[in-house]
């Protein structure tokens, strides 16, 4: 009997949006568009997913390039970013070193880089405007890392906010942070459409409508997820949004002075 050994290593690190948070399986576990990717390869595919939800570019460079570069990975996904603007201290210069020095260590493995920008998060949260203006403020900041070092590396970027209609709620998981089942399979096919155009083989991938969470299972969700996170975020995020909106109503009340 002839075996068939895998001729590709597709490798993902990352934050949570590489983890697959916001698509389950039938058992519960995440799949995201990752999965979906690796089953459209021409070729036999080795997929491994390295990342964890809560990471930092700090960890994705210091801890999981080390198990990424280990499966000498033909393309690798380095996906993080939304973590690092979440937190105090927050430093655009400090993900732009880190994204580099992982990305130039994989490609100078030989590895085919992916890399995805942040959405809106405005478009599908109801919040505070000033919570908006400060929210997009450093979404602007991390997207704007994305597409400096994709220009100095040549890495392939999906810029997410170009995908027709992606703020569109059906694409998006209960928490409007993490794209939902359908989203993640959008997200799957915009990435296999960028391979293609580099010269890999790999197909389309299918995208199937899957049905809409139902309203208990939203609360229970919540009870279950956000209520947690908004109590562990609150000792770091809420101090930094409160300090970074008074800082913006600041920038604000300048500006209309100035006028």
């Amino acid at each position: 009997m002839t075996m068939i050994l895998p001729s590709l290593t597709f490798t993902v690190i990352g934050d949570s949006a590489a983890f697959g948070t916001g698509d389950l399986d039938e058992n519960g576990n995440p799949r995201g568009w990752g999965y979906y990717l690796s089953q459209v390869f021409k070729d036999p595919t080795s997929y491994f997913n390295y990342s964890r939800p809560g990471a930092q570019s700090s960890e994705v460079r210091r801890v999981q390039l080390e198990k990424a570069l280990e499966t000498e990975p033909d393309i690798c996904a380095v996906i993080c970013g939304g973590n690092d603007m979440l937190r105090n201290g927050f430093s655009p210069q400090e993900l732009h070193q880190n994204l580099t020095e992982t990305c130039r260590e994989l490609m100078a493995r030989g590895s085919e880089i992916l890399m995805v920008q942040l959405h809106d998060p405005n478009e599908l949260l109801r919040i505070p405007r000033l919570l908006k203006r400060v929210i997009r403020r450093r979404v602007d900041a991390v997207n704007a890392v994305y597409e400096k070092v994709a220009q100095e590396l040549d890495v392939i970027l999906i810029r997410t906010r170009n995908i027709p209609n992606v703020h569109d709620t059906k694409n998006w998981h209960i928490d409007r942070m993490h794209p939902g089942p359908f989203g993640h399979q959008l997200l799957a096919r915009e990435m296999a459409a960028a391979l293609q155009s580099r010269g890999w083989d790999i197909a389309l991938p299918d995208i199937r409508e899957r049905d809409n969470e139902t309203r208990r299972e939203k609360i229970l969700w919540l009870i279950k997820n956000g209520t947690p996170w908004f109590l562990k975020r609150s000792v770091d995020l809420l101090p930094a949004a409160l300090i970074l909106m008074a800082w913006e109503l600041c920038k604000v009340i300048r500006e209309l002075i100035s006028k």
